[in-house]
């Protein structure tokens, strides 16, 4: 008898235990998703229609993201559409400087010399092109735009998906964004993305919150000046 009540006992325990953790993934999964309805809504109007960059003056550059190179070293197709997108908003007079954020962590992967040889490629002279080696992360790229280049108001260039968790970082530490989508296709691979960039937006509430320092800091090198003053190489 005292076999049976003990048995029943643990199944009362094992229900209300289990009770409770749906109770918490359930309230995890609301935040989550109530995290990434407010980073969206809060930016939404910063993002321009492709054609609808007419009305932007005083710009100080035109900050393209990195997002990976290929195994040969060349820039993926999603970087690439990033590219093509700020470089003619450069040729359209937009800003007078380009301002290409990605990962040069390590000496056999470099993202910003890639970016900026394929830029000078499409006729960008050398001198309008700034090259932040320590773009590891989205809210480190906006951080480092404030900081080290002394960037005010700038014109983000990325997918439009990745668009609201920039504008976002960079509204809450004080930047002036506008958002300008790349080439409008669906890549491979994008629910996957679409799935981590609600993790993604969520974090970086909280590095906005607590306004966590990026990787590494370093001089300011203002993006009004030589962008060849951020070459490391020959």
């Amino acid at each position: 008898m005292r076999i049976r009540i003990s048995k029943k006992k643990m199944m009362k325990k094992i229900r209300a235990w289990f009770v409770c953790c749906l109770f918490v993934a359930a309230a995890g999964m609301l935040c989550l998703f109530a995290g990434n309805y407010y980073v969206k809504a809060s930016v939404e109007k910063k993002i321009l229609e492709q054609d609808g960059y007419g009305g932007l003056s005083e710009m100080d550059c035109i900050l393209v993201l990195g997002c990976g190179l290929r195994l040969d070293g060349e820039p993926t197709q999603m970087l690439k559409d990033r590219l093509d997108a700020g470089i003619a908003l450069y040729h359209a007079g937009v800003a007078p400087k380009l301002l290409m954020s990605g990962d040069h962590g390590r000496v056999q992967y470099d993202e910003v010399n890639q970016m900026k040889a394929y830029a000078l490629e499409r006729g960008v002279p050398s001198q309008d092109i700034f090259m932040d080696h320590a773009g590891f992360s989205t809210y480190e790229s906006m951080y480092r735009a404030r900081e080290v280049f002394q960037v005010k108001k700038a014109v983000v260039v990325t997918q439009e998906y990745h668009l609201y968790r920039a504008l976002y970082d960079g509204k809450e530490l004080g930047l002036q964004l506008w958002g300008y989508p790349a080439r409008k296709i669906r890549y491979g691979g994008q629910r996957r993305r679409d799935l981590r960039e609600i993790a993604a937006r969520n974090k970086d509430i909280l590095y906005c919150m607590f306004k966590i320092k990026p990787t590494y800091l370093g001089e300011a090198i203002p993006v009004s000046g030589n962008g060849d003053l951020t070459n490391d190489s020959p």
